[in-house]
């Protein structure tokens, strides 16, 4: 089973510019060790992690280190 996520060019108004991020589209919450070690294997400075929610999306935001508390 594939899990669908995409490397953006986030602040940037052209390709291959700004910040590389990583975003995960999940269909339910995962595990947080799983999540820090999809970030690990993305190896880029932020990766986030939704899925959906009554009326909008759930969000957990990663670094390669840490989950970061929104």
């Amino acid at each position: 089973m594939g899990i669908p996520l995409y490397q953006i060019d986030a602040f940037a108004s052209r390709p291959f510019a700004g910040n590389p991020a990583c975003v995960v589209f999940l269909e339910a919450p995962a595990e947080a060790d799983w999540m820090q070690t999809v970030v690990a294997e993305m190896n880029l400075s932020e990766t986030a992690f939704l899925w959906p929610a009554k009326g909008g999306w759930n969000l957990r935001w990663f670094t390669p280190t840490v989950e970061v508390k929104l």
